[in-house]
Protein backbone atom coordinates (compact mmCIF):
# COMPACT_ATOMS: atom_id res chain seq x y z
CA UNK A 1 0.00 0.00 0.00
CA UNK A 2 3.06 2.33 0.21
CA UNK A 3 3.31 2.25 -3.50
CA UNK A 4 0.31 4.62 -3.77
CA UNK A 5 0.37 7.92 -4.89
CA UNK A 6 -1.23 10.55 -3.29
CA UNK A 7 -3.59 12.40 -5.77
CA UNK A 8 -5.11 15.83 -4.04
CA UNK A 9 -8.90 16.85 -5.00
CA UNK A 10 -7.67 19.89 -7.70
CA UNK A 11 -7.85 22.96 -6.65
CA UNK A 12 -11.57 24.56 -7.96
CA UNK A 13 -10.81 27.36 -9.71
CA UNK A 14 -13.76 30.65 -9.44
CA UNK A 15 -15.70 31.80 -12.19
CA UNK A 16 -19.29 32.58 -13.44
CA UNK A 17 -19.62 30.39 -16.22
CA UNK A 18 -22.36 32.40 -17.41
CA UNK A 19 -20.25 36.01 -17.93
CA UNK A 20 -19.92 35.97 -21.47
CA UNK A 21 -19.09 38.69 -25.06
CA UNK A 22 -21.03 38.24 -27.57
CA UNK A 23 -19.95 39.79 -30.93
CA UNK A 24 -22.00 39.62 -34.27
CA UNK A 25 -20.94 37.24 -36.49
CA UNK A 26 -19.59 38.78 -39.49
CA UNK A 27 -21.06 36.64 -42.93
CA UNK A 28 -17.49 36.76 -45.11
CA UNK A 29 -14.39 34.41 -44.99
CA UNK A 30 -12.16 33.70 -42.20
CA UNK A 31 -8.70 35.09 -42.17
CA UNK A 32 -5.91 35.17 -40.35
CA UNK A 33 -2.65 37.35 -40.39
CA UNK A 34 0.91 35.45 -38.57
CA UNK A 35 3.44 37.83 -37.61
CA UNK A 36 6.83 36.67 -36.10
CA UNK A 37 9.79 38.51 -34.73
CA UNK A 38 8.28 41.40 -36.56
CA UNK A 39 7.43 39.72 -40.01
CA UNK A 40 4.38 38.74 -41.88
CA UNK A 41 5.10 35.16 -42.28
CA UNK A 42 1.86 33.80 -43.46
CA UNK A 43 -1.39 34.60 -44.28
CA UNK A 44 -4.41 32.06 -44.31
CA UNK A 45 -7.82 31.47 -44.67
CA UNK A 46 -9.89 29.08 -42.06
CA UNK A 47 -8.13 25.78 -43.87
CA UNK A 48 -5.03 26.95 -46.16
CA UNK A 49 -1.81 28.90 -46.52
CA UNK A 50 -2.58 31.52 -49.12
CA UNK A 51 -0.24 33.88 -51.56
CA UNK A 52 -1.23 36.58 -53.10
CA UNK A 53 -2.36 36.04 -56.80
CA UNK A 54 -5.15 34.96 -58.93
CA UNK A 55 -4.56 30.92 -58.16
CA UNK A 56 -3.86 30.79 -54.58
CA UNK A 57 -5.66 33.92 -52.47
CA UNK A 58 -8.64 34.17 -50.77
CA UNK A 59 -11.04 36.61 -52.60
CA UNK A 60 -7.71 38.73 -52.22
CA UNK A 61 -6.86 38.52 -48.80
CA UNK A 62 -3.09 38.01 -49.09
CA UNK A 63 -2.74 41.10 -51.49
CA UNK A 64 -4.69 43.20 -49.40
CA UNK A 65 -2.33 41.82 -46.73
CA UNK A 66 0.94 42.57 -48.76
CA UNK A 67 -0.55 46.02 -49.52
CA UNK A 68 -1.03 46.65 -46.30
CA UNK A 69 1.85 45.01 -44.41
CA UNK A 70 3.78 48.02 -43.04
CA UNK A 71 0.67 48.96 -40.89
CA UNK A 72 -0.13 45.39 -40.17
CA UNK A 73 3.01 45.03 -38.53
CA UNK A 74 1.22 47.06 -35.77
CA UNK A 75 -0.72 44.19 -34.74
CA UNK A 76 2.79 42.56 -33.53
CA UNK A 77 3.88 38.96 -33.29
CA UNK A 78 0.73 36.38 -32.91
CA UNK A 79 -2.53 34.80 -35.09
CA UNK A 80 -4.61 37.56 -35.58
CA UNK A 81 -7.83 35.83 -36.44
CA UNK A 82 -10.68 37.67 -38.64
CA UNK A 83 -13.23 37.88 -40.81
CA UNK A 84 -12.78 39.48 -44.54
CA UNK A 85 -15.77 41.16 -45.74
CA UNK A 86 -17.38 42.76 -48.55
CA UNK A 87 -17.72 42.90 -52.44
CA UNK A 88 -17.33 39.64 -53.95
CA UNK A 89 -17.46 37.71 -50.22
CA UNK A 90 -20.81 36.34 -49.25
CA UNK A 91 -22.83 38.54 -51.19
CA UNK A 92 -21.60 41.64 -49.27
CA UNK A 93 -24.28 41.03 -47.12
CA UNK A 94 -23.63 43.92 -44.86
CA UNK A 95 -23.42 46.17 -48.27
CA UNK A 96 -19.64 47.65 -47.56
CA UNK A 97 -18.41 49.65 -50.06
CA UNK A 98 -14.75 48.00 -50.10
CA UNK A 99 -13.25 44.59 -48.34
CA UNK A 100 -12.72 45.24 -44.68
CA UNK A 101 -10.70 43.11 -42.02
CA UNK A 102 -12.71 42.36 -38.81
CA UNK A 103 -10.32 41.17 -36.11
CA UNK A 104 -12.13 38.41 -33.91
CA UNK A 105 -10.13 39.65 -30.33
CA UNK A 106 -12.27 41.98 -28.70
CA UNK A 107 -10.25 42.13 -25.54
CA UNK A 108 -7.19 43.18 -27.06
CA UNK A 109 -8.41 45.67 -29.89
CA UNK A 110 -10.72 47.12 -27.85
CA UNK A 111 -11.62 50.73 -27.93
CA UNK A 112 -8.96 52.13 -25.52
CA UNK A 113 -6.04 50.35 -27.68
CA UNK A 114 -4.69 52.84 -29.40
CA UNK A 115 -2.08 50.57 -31.50
CA UNK A 116 -4.94 48.46 -33.85
CA UNK A 117 -3.90 49.37 -38.03
CA UNK A 118 -6.77 51.76 -39.59
CA UNK A 119 -6.90 49.47 -42.04
CA UNK A 120 -8.17 47.05 -39.71
CA UNK A 121 -12.11 47.09 -38.23
CA UNK A 122 -12.93 44.77 -35.05
CA UNK A 123 -16.04 42.79 -34.44
CA UNK A 124 -19.15 44.52 -33.31
CA UNK A 125 -19.55 43.52 -29.18
CA UNK A 126 -22.95 43.60 -28.75
CA UNK A 127 -23.23 42.73 -25.11
CA UNK A 128 -21.18 41.63 -21.95
CA UNK A 129 -22.26 40.48 -18.77
CA UNK A 130 -24.27 37.35 -17.05
CA UNK A 131 -25.89 35.53 -19.89
CA UNK A 132 -29.81 35.11 -18.95
CA UNK A 133 -31.76 32.75 -21.49
CA UNK A 134 -33.42 35.83 -23.37
CA UNK A 135 -30.14 37.48 -24.07
CA UNK A 136 -28.99 35.61 -27.54
CA UNK A 137 -32.52 35.33 -28.61
CA UNK A 138 -33.23 38.79 -27.82
CA UNK A 139 -29.59 40.27 -30.09
CA UNK A 140 -31.15 37.91 -33.14
CA UNK A 141 -34.01 39.82 -33.69
CA UNK A 142 -32.29 42.66 -33.11
CA UNK A 143 -30.06 41.78 -36.09
CA UNK A 144 -32.49 40.84 -37.73
CA UNK A 145 -34.31 44.00 -37.96
CA UNK A 146 -31.15 45.37 -39.14
CA UNK A 147 -31.57 47.29 -42.94
CA UNK A 148 -28.74 44.84 -43.96
CA UNK A 149 -29.10 40.84 -43.71
CA UNK A 150 -26.66 39.72 -40.38
CA UNK A 151 -25.55 36.09 -40.04
CA UNK A 152 -25.80 35.96 -36.15
CA UNK A 153 -23.69 35.95 -32.85
CA UNK A 154 -20.62 34.42 -31.49
CA UNK A 155 -20.72 33.85 -27.69
CA UNK A 156 -17.38 33.99 -25.76
CA UNK A 157 -17.74 32.20 -22.11
CA UNK A 158 -15.04 34.10 -19.84
CA UNK A 159 -14.70 31.32 -17.60
CA UNK A 160 -14.90 28.66 -19.95
CA UNK A 161 -12.51 30.38 -22.56
CA UNK A 162 -14.47 29.06 -25.66
CA UNK A 163 -17.09 30.11 -27.84
CA UNK A 164 -20.50 29.47 -29.48
CA UNK A 165 -22.06 30.59 -32.76
CA UNK A 166 -25.79 31.07 -32.88
CA UNK A 167 -27.16 32.07 -36.94
CA UNK A 168 -30.22 33.47 -37.32
CA UNK A 169 -30.92 31.15 -41.48
CA UNK A 170 -29.59 28.05 -40.30
CA UNK A 171 -29.71 27.84 -36.12
CA UNK A 172 -28.98 23.89 -36.33
CA UNK A 173 -26.43 24.52 -39.07
CA UNK A 174 -25.89 24.58 -43.04
CA UNK A 175 -25.66 21.07 -43.20
CA UNK A 176 -28.88 19.72 -41.11
CA UNK A 177 -32.25 19.53 -42.55
CA UNK A 178 -33.94 21.17 -40.14
CA UNK A 179 -31.35 24.04 -39.95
Amino acid sequence: MDEIEFKPWPKIGRGNPFKVTITEKIDGSNACIVIVDGEIVKVQSRKRFITPGKNNDNAGFAGWVEAHKDELLALEDGHHYGEWAGPGIQGNPLKLEEKRFFLFDTFRWNPDNPNRPACCDVVPVLYQGILIPETIPGLLDDLKSKETTREGVVVFYHAFRTRTKHTIKSPNGKWCKDG
